[in-house]
């Protein structure tokens, strides 16, 4: 079903969203890759080219609303209506009330938050118009619960899971599934490293044991799984959470 269709990866350059992008291409997707690190991405996409694969890697801000925008235009002038959105990216700098700034807290809730927005409604028509699509936001433990000097990842992961449900339902009528994807084990990622406590780390696992979900994911629409909170487990298995 995935074969010679399209998928745009957020965060493609490392960690899940690598993981995911090569899960994606070497089931045959075409894959537009999303990320600041555009050398990252280069290598990555020469990684899929090699195996035979047909990438797109788009270097792009995803806190600056004005780039986001012309990224997926490009996605989409380039391979059409996308069978799969997955936004992966995130930015998480751990700071407590008194020491964040608005411009912080903006940064990281526009790469979580504001990015969704506006990769979604790019894509919502095209979706629509090719019969249906799924889109996919990693939400995290952070998404329904409270840690403390996340003052702007905790309401950025809370405020997907938000949009997720209110696309979720709108998208029954336009056959679009929506959901939200958590990691089920601790993996090893470059954002991991830089939060993670000592015995977390004693636990992470390589994030391409996730993507069997991912790939699960890829191919629902609003007759399958839609609303959920879908957590991916290391052993390739995954259990899901309606929250409609």
């Amino acid at each position: 079903m995935l074969q010679g269709q399209a998928a745009i990866v957020t965060g493609a350059a490392q960690g899940l969203g690598y993981a995911i992008s090569k899960a994606y291409a070497a089931d045959g997707m075409r894959v537009a890759l999303l990320d600041i690190r555009g050398d990252l991405l280069d290598e990555l996409a020469a990684e899929i080219r090699q195996a035979g694969g047909d990438p797109l890697p788009i270097t792009v801000d995803l806190s600056d609303a004005g780039e986001t925008q012309r990224a997926v235009d490009a996605a989409l002038a380039h391979f059409g209506a996308p069978r799969v959105l997955v936004h992966n990216a995130a930015l998480l700098i751990t700071r407590s009330m008194r020491e964040i700034t608005l411009a912080d807290w903006q940064m990281e809730i526009n790469i979580i938050l504001q990015a969704a927005f506006i990769l979604s409604k790019a894509v919502w028509q095209p979706m629509i118009d090719a019969g249906g699509g799924s889109i996919v936001y990693l939400s995290s433990g952070s998404g329904y619960r409270g840690f403390i000097e996340e003052v702007a990842y905790n309401p950025g992961k809370h405020g997907i899971e938000g949009l997720m449900k209110c696309l979720a339902l709108e998208g029954k009528e336009f056959n679009i599934a929506v959901n939200c994807a958590t990691p089920g084990a601790p993996i090893n990622t470059p954002m991991s490293a830089q939060n993670y406590t000592e015995a977390l780390k004693q636990r992470w696992v390589d994030p391409a044991l996730l993507t069997p979900a991912f790939l699960f994911l890829a191919r629902q629409d609003a007759a399958g799984l839609t609303g959920h909170r879908v957590a991916a487990r290391s052993d390739g298995s995954w259990d899901a959470i309606n929250l409609l």
